[in-house]
């Protein structure tokens, strides 16, 4: 009787122990994800184009953006929306033939980073670089895209900045270029983002 009372204590030991360690398993997981809510009013997106006789500067808005990763897995899912007709330059002339002709805003209205995967853990108090990979989709195409992303986090309020090139020539989009004037074929982009942190 002793024996048969000591293997259900053993047994009731060990169930408790497995129910725990799954109870933990779970709580830990379900805090391992990391979710970023973008704001537009305080992100700036400014962009600029070389030619032979100048720089062209510029910016775009942010419309949206919400990123959520897996801390442990790194795995992550959103999208962070630019509409493409908000690009400007100072030069109406200019920006509607950017729109017109090369963006072609009516037909693509928006320029989307879907994100992939992260590499990196973001601490608060630090300043540290940290890796996306995701797709860039602009003018009806997808496009691989790899992020170096400093951020910063105070008091769940992230700051990221970021800066890459877009090959827009090569993506498919019109080369702007005349005779007279020569544009450079990429333009460069750089973001200084803010987010909310969850």
């Amino acid at each position: 009787m002793k024996r048969i009372r000591a293997s259900v204590a053993i047994r009731a030991s060990v169930a408790m122990m497995v129910t725990f360690a799954v109870s933990a398993g779970s709580a830990q997981s379900s805090t391992s994800t990391v979710t970023l809510h973008f704001d537009p009013a305080q992100t700036t997106i400014n962009w600029t184009l070389a030619d032979v006789l100048h720089t062209v500067r510029g910016t775009f808005k942010l419309s949206s953006g919400t990123v959520s990763f897996d801390e442990t897995t790194g795995a992550a899912t959103g999208e962070i929306v630019v509409e493409t007709a908000s690009g400007k330059s100072g030069n109406n002339t200019r920006d509607n033939r950017m729109k017109a002709d090369v963006l072609q805003s009516a037909a693509y209205p928006e320029a989307i980073f879907h994100p992939k995967k992260v590499t990196g853990v973001i601490r608060e108090g630090q300043t540290q670089t940290i890796t996306v990979e995701g797709i860039f989709s602009v003018h009806g195409a997808d496009h691989p895209l790899t992020l170096h992303v400093q951020v910063t986090e105070a008091g769940h309020i992230l700051t990221a900045k970021t800066s890459f090139a877009v090959p827009y020539v090569a993506w498919g989009m019109k080369d702007p270029s005349t005779f007279i004037l020569r544009v450079g074929k990429e333009v460069n982009l750089d973001i200084d983002a803010r987010a909310t942190l969850q």
